[in-house]
């Protein structure tokens, strides 16, 4: 039996942290390729990128392999694409430097160690290799059709915690951050001195399975004002935190630590290395649901640590939104070249209203599961990515322009049918 009265924790990070730094560049990249892949009349579904960014003091790294329109590569004078000794396309880095550039002064840093214009960026991004593309492009199990990007197991978490069916603790914590960095970017009274480094994170007391309030709140943010102490950023940053957390009431006893080392004024990377994916439990569930182990960002959606994450996500949301449980769970796996998942697994944590073999049947039934199927399903081949690097890529609302399509509840009728078939 699991615990019903608990107190449970997770953390954000926001868009300056220097890991999300890198997360931002990295899809910025893959929706730089898909726009020019539609401007050029490359099919889209060609394009593959595996994008990773390293960032440190006024020094940035882009590395990876990628599969690009022609007018991403190097040219001779000619017109004639440069090879290098492998006969591999050589990459052009002019625009994807100007990429990282422009989302590097969007984050908003212009600092000394750290600024947009300065900083020094390498491109190190290769051709995709031949041995990965051939079974990836033409699937094991169904000719014709892509197979997974690489082996795997992904997870997707629903529950009733929140409006949009996330664990209370991470939709919180994200909640904070976004509203100090909206509040920043409008240069919105002594919040616009905030700088864009900041970390939050939410203690919640669970009672009876429900979150019930608040005890722990802890947000560390830089501050451009080298005079400011850990009182001074409190009074501008609580009413703030106090707006995020009105869902939720905060216990009279709640203990709050803002900026608890004191002056936060270097911040991003020039105070601490960044990685993509590395921050992928704030990406997901804040640690209330498993997670596979793939990170997501600079990934194309062939990857099926992306797309299949983002699909189970969908998957879990629609069981819960239809009433089927409370809770909800589901694992894929997947073999590279292969592009049927190798098992689905449900688990209603006791919450569920049918049974879980059924509903594992059911699902594979509504969605094919293949990276074609899910690509075509969410309709995932847009440049729809860049703004799911900071705040989670799930419990956030569906955009017009396709982006955070996994977060739509529109399976509830075709689940229905073939429960019942």
């Amino acid at each position: 039996m699991s615990r019903s009265s608990y107190l449970f924790t997770s953390e954000s990070v926001s868009e300056g942290h220097p890991d999300k730094v890198c997360d931002r560049i990295s899809d910025e990249i893959v929706d730089m390729i898909y726009k020019e892949a539609r401007r050029s009349g490359v099919d889209p579904w060609t394009v593959r990128i595996a994008c990773e960014t390293l960032a440190t003091t006024n020094r940035l790294v882009i590395a990876g392999e990628v599969r690009v329109p022609e007018t991403f590569l190097k040219k001779d004078k000619q017109g004639n694409v440069i090879k290098d000794d492998k006969g591999n396309p050589v990459i052009n880095p002019a625009r994807f430097r100007s990429a990282a550039r422009k989302a590097i002064r969007e984050i908003g840093y212009e600092q000394d160690g750290f600024h947009w214009k300065t900083v020094k960026i390498d491109v190190l991004l290769h051709s995709q290799s031949a041995d990965i593309a051939q079974g990836v492009d033409n699937a094991a199990d169904r000719q014709g059709e892509e197979g997974a990007g690489d082996q795997g197991i992904m997870f997707g978490y629903a529950c009733r915690e929140t409006p949009d069916l996330m664990p209370a603790p991470i939709y919180y914590s994200h909640k904070i951050l976004e509203l100090l960095a909206a509040a920043r970017h409008s240069n919105e009274g002594e919040a616009g001195k905030l700088g864009p480094d900041a970390k939050s994170q939410v203690t919640v007391r669970y009672v009876n399975g429900k979150p019930a309030e608040v005890t722990q709140i802890v947000l560390s943010t830089q501050h451009l004002d080298a005079s400011w102490d850990s009182a001074k950023v409190r009074t501008v940053v609580e009413p703030y935190i106090l707006q995020a957390l009105e869902g939720l009431p905060i216990a009279h006893d709640c203990v709050w630590y803002i900026n608890p080392t004191g002056k936060f004024v270097i911040g991003g990377p020039d105070g601490d290395a960044g990685l993509t994916g590395r921050k992928i439990i704030v990406d997901t569930y804040g640690g209330a649901a498993p997670h596979g182990g793939g990170a997501f960002s600079g990934k194309d959606t062939t990857k099926v640590d992306r797309s299949a994450a983002y699909a189970a996500r969908y998957l879990a949301k629609n069981v819960v939104a239809a009433g089927y449980a409370d809770r909800c769970t589901i694992q894929l796996s997947y073999a590279i070249g292969v592009a049927q998942p190798l098992s689905v697994y449900v688990d209603l944590h006791g919450t569920g209203k049918v049974d879980e073999a059924a509903l594992e049947d059911a699902l594979r039934k509504v969605v094919d599961l293949s990276p074609t199927g899910i690509r075509k399903h969410l309709d995932l081949n847009k440049p729809i990515y860049a703004k799911t690097a900071a705040y989670g890529h799930f419990g956030r609302k569906p955009g017009r322009d396709g982006s955070f399509s996994w977060e739509k509840t529109d399976l509830g009728k075709a689940l229905k049918n073939a429960l019942v078939a």
